[in-house]
């Protein structure tokens, strides 16, 4: 059974986080290193190019790499510290069976693979095939997103296969095939800096996406007016033309009502919307309603904000709307993202220079991540896995009947549930860390300690890890090679610059050995990832997300390929939807009518205040990795909570008092960090710490019923002032959930 082996302190102990301060050789060596890898960054979805310096097969350092031309060079405070992952005390250099009352003792590799192996035959023979169940990462390169998608459909058989990105992308992806056909941003980003006007929805970018700011910059010295919704006053927002506190949840309100302006005053472009479009006329009527004074109900704003902002979208010459989790992390997600994207086919200003659409793409591959067949809604290529001719194609591609391949599956959290239910019993997870980013984390806990066996792939020991049954070391970025496609859904390539560690294996090598010895050995004889990326691109082509008419040389050749991309002649597609012409079979934009509705659970008179979470510039998703760096949790050691001085008077609360933030759920207790950026009926804290420190102890185990994404921006609370907490985990350093 999953089960802490030993005391948490124990474990940090041993395992960590512990903080890195120092590259190998010191921060001061003058010897020139052997080599110098143009690479990219894996921090973000705008994966930043990047070069690595190699000295002694350690990576000691990094230059920047300024003929990229997506960041020129310019790097966010999570890429010039990134490469301190590398020689890390808290490797995984072995692999680890736990050792119930002693912790983890190392075994090696064909005991570890075997004793996996024969659980997922066992619980697989006893309760079925969807009893064993497989979670992986969004920051896998697409090799390793495909490979585990065939792994868990050709190998285990099992339709449970999901992967993080739950947890960040789909909202936007659902909203965007849904009204454009494809789930892509729709522009590069060399077209921000030639917006005359930019909406900015749910997106921390100076936090978030740190280039980006750059690209906002440039398009406002270039007179583009820039209008920002948030509930909270963020960076990006401190330098813009319009800024609207939308209370969270209301940003329908704030969607429809500028519609509503711009149909009234004749700012939507008709002759675009009769010739390319389908559904106009529902969305006009439910919008008919939202006039400023009702959508500022819904929105929590004054009228005269939402009125501003259609005066500026509407008119505009040309416009580029950006949003991120703020709207999407909703139970209402999709919904939120296609109200906004209606906003942008009203005027027409789409798929030309300057003009369009984009969702903003959290996790190191959240784009590709998601198109290769690791959703349990999808095959490789964005095919839908109840469609015949996708799954008669898929199984042309793996050589198998298509009655084998498992039809839809559960999602990340409906797979936590089915464990908690008891219809789950095992579970392989590789890259994710569920005991830090899923919400409600009692429940996830008691769900973990239900299964009868639950094997890790990573290159720490993450929280979640520390339940395994089996731990096997992968591999970082820079230790293997492979493809990740980026914000704008250019592919591009990430270059092997060492070995891993010790005995640590590169991941696609653990999951190849693993399928060997529990499906059909003949379906797993990879050689390499480029091996993994030609079936790839087999299996994806005539798909949406088509990779067939990309390579390796052709990415290098140019600075990465965007796809759709056919085949081998086609230059790859930066633009989508030139012309008017969108990605469904009649060629049409389908506008989505959006009524607002209530979030699964608002504020109340036991629960007042709305806390919402989110990241910030030092850290990246769980902290796995950023809680080990000692200058990124210098520049933010632990979780903090955000609230106005109003709330903090009415509360007695002084800045840097302890507070306890509650819920139906659980419970945390902070410092109060008292800040004039916020509502004064919202808290924020940030999610990337454990333990009794982390905020989805609080929230909400509610999904949107389309994309299954979890509301991690809207739940209630009540907040207090408190003592300093006193659990058996205050005294860890805050890097491993404890408090200076």
């Amino acid at each position: 059974m999953a089960k802490l082996p030993i005391a948490i302190p124990q474990l940090v102990e041993s395992f960590g986080p512990h903080l890195h301060q120092t590259p190998p050789g010191g921060w001061t060596s003058a010897e020139e290193p052997d080599r110098v890898v143009k690479t990219h960054c894996c921090f973000c979805g705008q994966q930043c190019g990047i070069q690595l310096k190699v000295k002694n097969e350690r990576i000691v350092g990094f230059d920047p790499w300024e003929e990229f031309s997506f960041n020129s060079g310019k790097l966010c405070p999570k890429g010039v510290k990134r490469y301190l992952q590398g020689d890390h005390p808290d490797r995984l250099l072995a692999p680890l069976e736990r050792a119930p009352g002693k912790g983890f003792r190392p075994i090696d590799w064909n005991t570890a693979l075997d004793r996996t192996a024969a659980a997922i035959n066992r619980i697989q023979a006893v309760h079925g095939n969807d009893a064993f169940a497989v979670l992986s990462g969004a920051s896998l390169t697409n090799e390793k997103a495909y490979l585990m998608g065939k792994f868990a459909r050709v190998a285990l058989r099992t339709a449970n296969i999901d992967y993080n990105g739950r947890l960040c992308m789909v909202s936007a992806a659902a909203a965007s095939k849904k009204i454009l056909g494809y789930d892509r941003a729709a522009n590069p980003w060399s077209d921000i800096r030639k917006s005359k006007c930019i909406l900015v929805a749910g997106a921390n970018i100076a936090e978030c996406a740190p280039i980006t700011t750059d690209y906002l910059w440039s398009a406002r010295e270039a007179g583009a007016k820039i209008i920002v919704l948030d509930p909270r006053m963020t960076p990006i927002a401190r330098t813009v033309d319009l800024y609207i506190p939308v209370r969270s949840g209301g940003d329908i309100g704030i969607f429809n009502g500028m519609l509503h302006v711009m149909i009234e005053r004749g700012w939507i472009d008709r002759a675009f919307i009769d010739a390319h479009t389908t559904g106009f006329d529902e969305v006009e009527r439910v919008v008919r309603r939202y006039t400023p004074e009702y959508a500022a109900k819904i929105a929590g704003v004054p009228a005269s904000m939402i009125v501003r902002a259609a005066e500026l979208w509407g008119p505009a010459e040309s416009s580029f709307l950006l949003h991120s989790r703020g709207i999407e992390h909703h139970t209402k997600g999709v919904d939120n993202c296609m109200a906004a994207i209606n906003l942008v086919v009203a005027t027409g200003r789409i798929g030309r220079e300057g003009s369009g659409y984009a969702m903003i793409t959290g996790q190191g591959n959240g784009q590709g991540a998601r198109e290769q067949g690791q959703k349990c809604d999808q095959l490789p290529g964005h095919r839908d896995i109840e469609n015949p001719a996708h799954r008669e194609h898929m199984a042309r591609v793996w050589g198998v009947s298509e009655a084998t391949i498992p039809h839809k599956g559960l999602s990340a959290l409906e797979i936590f549930e089915a464990a908690h239910a008891g219809t789950i019993k095992g579970m392989l997870l590789m890259s994710f860390n569920p005991m830090v980013s899923l919400p409600d984390q009692g429940f996830i806990r008691e769900a973990l300690e239900k299964l009868e066996h639950f094997a890790v792939i990573d290159f720490f020991l993450s929280e979640t890890a520390r339940f395994a049954d089996v731990v096997f070391p992968g591999s970082l970025m820079e230790e293997d090679e492979g493809t990740t496609t980026n914000v704008e859904g250019r592919v591009i390539r990430h270059r092997k610059v060492v070995h891993p560690p010790g005995e640590a294996r590169e991941d696609w090598r653990i999951i190849c050995d693993l399928a060997r010895r529990v499906g059909p050995k003949d379906k797993f004889e990879f050689d390499s990832p480029r091996a993994i990326f030609e079936e790839l691109r087999a299996a994806s082509r005539g798909g949406a997300s088509d990779y067939y008419g990309i390579t390796w040389e052709k990415i290098d050749e140019r600075q990465g390929v965007f796809w759709p991309c056919p085949d081998l002649d086609h230059p790859g597609t930066p633009r989508l939807y030139e012309g008017g012409k969108f990605a469904h079979p009649d060629g049409k934009a389908h506008f989505q009518p959006v009524e607002w509705r209530p979030a699964a659970e608002e504020p109340d008179a036991e629960y007042p205040l709305t806390l919402t979470s989110g990241r910030v510039v030092a850290h990246y998703l769980s902290g796995n990795q950023t809680r080990r760096i000692g200058a990124l949790v210098k520049q933010t050691p632990e979780p903090y909570c955000e609230m106005h001085p109003r709330l903090a008077e009415k509360l007695e609360v002084e800045d840097g008092d302890f507070v306890a933030i509650e819920s139906r759920r659980g419970t945390t207790t902070l410092r109060a960090m008292i800040v004039k950026t916020i509502r004064p009926d919202h808290v924020f804290v940030p999610y990337h710490w454990p333990l009794q420190r982390a905020v989805n102890n609080c929230t909400i185990r509610a999904i949107d019923p389309v994309s299954k994404i979890p509301e991690f921006k809207i739940c209630a609370v009540r907040v207090k002032r408190a003592s300093r907490p006193t659990d058996e985990n205050v005294q860890l350093g805050p890097e491993a959930g404890g408090l200076r």
